[in-house]
């Protein structure tokens, strides 16, 4: 099964908030399974957001879910959608690399950011999804600090980030999740994409 399967599998079988079918229909309308999650960092592929989102929900899923005190709906919400501001917001374009085996110039593709609504990384996401379904607080709060102290937003100091940690432990375990598939679990899909 690949990524976009078990995104949708996912999605069907947790997910059944109002308003979430018109949610996954606008995605199939973007390029949000086909978009690459970086530019040159971790899953900067073809299909790289999407594999993102899936492997957040599993770490996420494996490493924090607590029966007693989470919801199977707000952990598929936040992990499958905390990237939905990457949607239409990689441009493909070229780029020329030196083949060190021939000495020769290549055009390879590559891609760069292109963002037509610049309204910030995690608000964004949180804009998107809630043009079709409403989330709870705690998911709000989570998808918008699921950065943590890499948001712009947080550079010179930012009490909110702290008050969220503490108040939302939806927020910690996503961003834990997060960092835990970027650096860790993705290793190896941040190669320039080249040949897809």
């Amino acid at each position: 099964m690949g990524s976009r399967e078990e995104f949708e599998e996912i999605y069907h079988s947790k997910i059944s908030r109002a308003g979430s079918a018109e949610l996954l229909a606008w995605l199939q309308t973007t390029d949000f399974f086909t978009a690459p999650a970086s530019t040159r960092f971790h899953c900067a592929c073809l299909g790289g957001l999407v594999q993102h989102s899936v492997s957040v929900y599993h770490v996420m899923r494996e490493k924090h879910f607590d029966p007693a005190a989470d919801s199977e709906e707000s952990f598929a919400i936040c992990a499958l959608l905390h990237d939905v501001c990457k949607a239409q917001f990689y441009k493909k374009g070229t780029r020329n690399y030196k083949n060190e085996e021939t000495g020769a110039w290549e055009k390879r593709p590559y891609y760069t950011i292109s963002d037509s609504y610049p309204y910030g990384h995690g608000e964004k996401s949180v804009f998107l999804i809630e043009r079709f379904m409403r989330l709870k607080t705690s998911e709000a709060i989570a998808i918008r600090w699921h950065m943590g102290g890499f948001d712009d937003a947080v550079k010179g100091g930012s009490y909110s980030i702290s008050q969220a940690f503490e108040k939302y432990p939806l927020a910690v375990k996503l961003h834990l999740s997060d960092l835990e598939s970027t650096y860790l679990r993705e290793k190896g899909t941040s190669a320039v994409p080249h040949t897809r």
